[in-house]
């Protein structure tokens, strides 16, 4: 009788206090890496350099991603979750410090760089810690909760930030991040709990968590999703202006739009995979690619396009939860590098898109890379199809969390 009495309760429980802490960490790390971009022209006058040149700043830092999730994680493997937590939001904030003093260029690009060392290792981590804040099937919606604050970053603390920089200075952004990186140290001092570990990690264990042939799927799937989300969204502006005809000034609106489908779609991802796993991923990615294609024939309607770009925010970031989920899954026994390098692999795909979309309007136009990124979807929802169906032929293949195996 006492377990039927508590099942409305557990129905019913909220998210713990403590997710909030990652959630805010997650939002400074999303800043820090976007505002940039709407502080190009602030930074390239203040420190003598050109556009293109500043515009590297932005290169580096996604690649320090690539390299220093990986690495740092091997490097603090055997360092308790929530010790390691503090470290790298230390280093955040020790970064973006540097940033804002630094009186060149190259300590400027250095202290980026820095500061991206922390960015995988702390998303992953992050997500691993949040994993086991709550109960097994509510797993993916504490996950999606702390990569919101990515989403959410770009709707309001991007925006804001570059708002500061324009009337404060650039400088001041940066002192602004380091701000919040400050309250969400106190946060995770706080209010995150020291998470037991029975046994310590080894690097053994965890490279082969990492090289399992089902994580390597879908690192492949989240890599393309990514792929095909920045080869559009890189040139979104041009293309709205050339294709479209929208001003300038009327873009902004339509990107703010852009972000709160990412954000409902992080959200509306994280409840579909805890329900249904890797279906909820085949068919956020299936939507992705039918989507983009359709970019192709909307953008040359006002309405129609800011529709889609809607749309499109939503399905991009909704397979982003289940992709993360779906490897801590897998890597379970050993999980700290495999979702570390999930971001890493993320930047890769993003870095990967922007060239490609480039590449594409060099060689094609504009009005080719919303087929461009619908291809890149469709490569990345085959990946995630070849592991349903390969799941379905194991059985007895771990998946402990969600009823979607």
């Amino acid at each position: 009788m006492k377990s039927n009495q508590q099942e409305p309760t557990a129905a019913k429980e909220k998210f713990p206090f403590s997710l909030l802490c990652l959630t805010l960490g997650a939002f400074a790390i999303g800043m820090t890496e976007f505002v940039i971009m709407g502080l190009l022209p602030n930074v390239a006058s203040d420190l003598g350099v050109s556009i293109p040149k500043a515009g590297l700043l932005i290169t580096s830092y996604a690649l320090g991603v690539a390299v220093g999730a990986p690495t740092l994680t091997v490097l603090t493997l055997r360092v308790p979750q929530k010790k390691l937590l503090v470290l790298l939001m230390l280093i955040f904030i020790a970064g973006n410090a540097l940033s804002a003093l630094a009186p060149s260029y190259g300590l400027l690009a250095a202290a980026r760089i820095m500061t991206a060392f922390a960015h995988g290792t702390f998303l992953g981590v992050g997500s691993l810690i949040a994993s086991r804040l709550v109960r097994p099937e509510k797993r993916a919606g504490a996950v999606s909760m702390v990569l919101a604050g990515l989403t959410i970053a770009n709707i309001v603390g991007v925006p804001f930030g570059t708002f500061i920089g324009q009337q404060l200075g650039w400088r001041a952004s940066f002192g602004a991040i380091t701000a919040l990186g400050i309250i969400a140290l106190i946060g995770i001092l706080l209010f995150i709990p020291v998470i037991r570990q029975d046994e310590l990690p080894r690097l053994s264990r965890e490279l082969r968590s990492l090289l399992q042939p089902q994580v390597l799927l879908m690192y492949f799937s989240g890599a393309f999703g990514c792929a095909s989300l920045f080869a559009m969204f890189t040139y979104i502006t041009p293309a709205l202006e050339t294709i479209t005809g929208f001003a300038e000034h009327q873009i902004t609106y339509i990107l703010v739009l852009f972000g709160f489908g990412v954000t409902i779609g992080n959200i509306l991802g994280g409840k579909l995979a805890d329900w249904k796993l890797l279906p909820s991923v085949l068919i956020m990615l299936g939507g992705l690619a039918v989507l983009l294609a359709l970019l192709s024939v909307a953008l040359k309607n006002p309405v129609f396009a800011v529709a889609t770009i809607f749309l499109w925010g939503v399905a991009a970031f909704g397979a982003f939860p289940g992709i993360q989920v779906r490897i801590l899954n897998l890597a379970r026994e050993a999980p700290l590098l495999a979702s570390t390098s999930s971001h890493s692999v993320l930047n890769i795909g993003n870095a990967g898109g922007a060239y490609l979309g480039g590449l594409a309007i060099t060689y094609s136009g504009l009005s080719s890379l919303p087929w461009l990124a619908s291809s890149l979807a469709l490569i990345g929802l085959a990946g995630a199809t070849a592991s349903y169906v390969t799941s379905r032929r194991q059985p007895s293949a771990p998946e402990p969390v969600s009823q979607a195996s």
